[in-house]
């Protein structure tokens, strides 16, 4: 719809104006750096950048959505000219980059009325697009393989394609089988197996999967535990870094219960304090010992990286954690409300983040006390525990297996030790 002159308000109006100006002229920047000279210099430059946008600016705010459409198809015409012309003259395909760009710098600066953060935003990006081309096509040509090209290509698609599509709604008995959070578990495992594999590629093989692992632990520490386990498996020289991230993503475990406690009941976290701080220096330090026996040893220079994307070991342990929910929600069905620490120990299989959460929101709300909350904490702690225990075994080769036990049964010990010395302290 048109805008009368009425209607204007000069500041405003002023101010996306200029920013759609901005926006020409930030793309423009940088096309004019490659435009050349001479008769083979590019169609646009700084100077027709800045003034497509504008133009898109001025359409969209004085003109509406049918005078930015009529402008965007006078703007493409005017670039497939440009790029005909090229074509002509040199006899080389000279690309569309400039093309398309200029064509985005006005609907950009049509952008500019109605979203102007947003424009901005978009702007910068593809300004940094367009500036960094030989690095981009570097990674592309050189940097990444076919097969890690394939593999992202795979996890794009399952995240982006198969999962909107899949029924998000419960299945079977009670509900307990959800598709949608199936094939979520599929994506967060191929996430993971992803980081540890950007890690390895960027820091080496003796710290990139222990950084990895940390990160990995925020999204699933039981996932990564069996993520890495399968990693060391199909490469016996990862045994020693994949032990180290799987310990290690028990370090977030600990974090995040002190977090989903601080906001839940911040009384209960205070009971469990001691307990959370002493099994967090615990992964730490297992963690720490690990790094420093890698350390001691030469780094091998023929360790195989293996695929970005494992998919038959993403789904495999995605339908073994699905049964644990399964089973876990049939428990809590039968065990209903009639015991805190049984429920919070069963549900702690599957999360133990909710399990201590419910436990805390019992305490926060009068239903128990913050120190009667303490021992279901622990034991959703504890169950949690064992199923990362089974999913080393299970992913894992028995060396991996009894090295990631060793060092989860001392976090174990020394929570639980931890809670036994406030009972004594008092």
């Amino acid at each position: 719809m048109a805008v009368s002159l009425a209607e204007i308000e000069p500041a405003g109006d002023a101010a996306e104006l200029a920013l759609a100006f901005g926006v020409g002229l930030l793309i423009g920047v940088e096309r004019e750096r490659r435009k050349g000279t001479g008769p083979t210099r590019g169609p646009a430059g700084i100077r027709t950048f800045a003034l497509t946008g504008l133009l898109g600016g001025i359409c969209a705010q004085f003109g509406g959505v049918a005078i930015v459409a009529v402008g965007a198809g006078f703007i493409g015409l005017a670039a497939l000219a440009g790029y005909m012309r090229d074509l002509q003259d040199g006899g080389e395909d000279p690309g569309l980059t400039t093309e398309v760009a200029l064509v985005l710098t006005f609907l950009l600066g049509a952008l500019a009325h109605s979203e102007p953060a947003l424009a901005a935003a978009l702007a910068v990006a593809v300004a940094l697009i367009l500036a960094n081309r030989e690095r981009f096509h570097r990674i592309a040509r050189e940097t990444l393989s076919e097969q890690e090209i394939h593999d992202g290509l795979l996890m794009a698609a399952a995240a982006l394609i198969v999962l909107p599509l899949v029924p998000n709604e419960g299945l079977g008995p009670n509900d307990s089988l959800n598709p949608f959070l199936v094939w979520q578990l599929v994506v967060i495992i191929m996430a993971v197996q992803g980081i540890g594999y950007v890690a390895l590629r960027a820091i080496g093989p003796r710290y990139g999967l222990l950084l990895s692992g940390f990160i990995s632990g925020f999204v699933s520490s039981t996932l990564t535990v069996g993520t890495m386990g399968s990693r060391a498996r199909d490469e016996p020289k990862l045994l020693r870094p994949a032990v180290g991230a799987a310990v290690a993503s028990t370090v977030a475990t600990v974090v995040l219960l002190a977090i989903v406690l601080a906001a839940t009941s911040p009384e209960t976290l205070r009971e469990v304090l001691v307990p959370l701080v002493l099994a967090g220096l615990a992964a730490v330090g297992y963690a720490a010992v690990v790094t420093a026996r890698i350390m001691r040893t030469k780094p091998s220079e023929d360790i195989s990286l293996g695929r970005a994307f494992e998919f038959k070991t993403a789904i495999l342990l995605a339908v073994v954690l699905s049964a644990v929910l399964i089973v876990t929600a049939a428990l809590n069905e039968l065990i209903g409300v009639r015991g805190v620490t049984l429920g919070a120990a069963v549900a702690g299989f599957a999360d133990s983040q909710s399990a201590a959460a419910s436990a805390a929101a019992l305490a926060d709300s009068g239903k128990i006390t913050p120190a009667g909350a303490a021992v279901p904490v622990l034991a959703a702690l504890s169950t949690n525990t064992i199923s990362k225990a089974v999913f080393a075994w299970g992913a894992g080769t028995r060396r991996y297996a009894v090295e990631v036990c060793i060092g989860l049964a001392i976090v174990l010990a020394a929570a639980w030790g931890g809670w036994a010395l406030t009972q004594v302290i008092g």
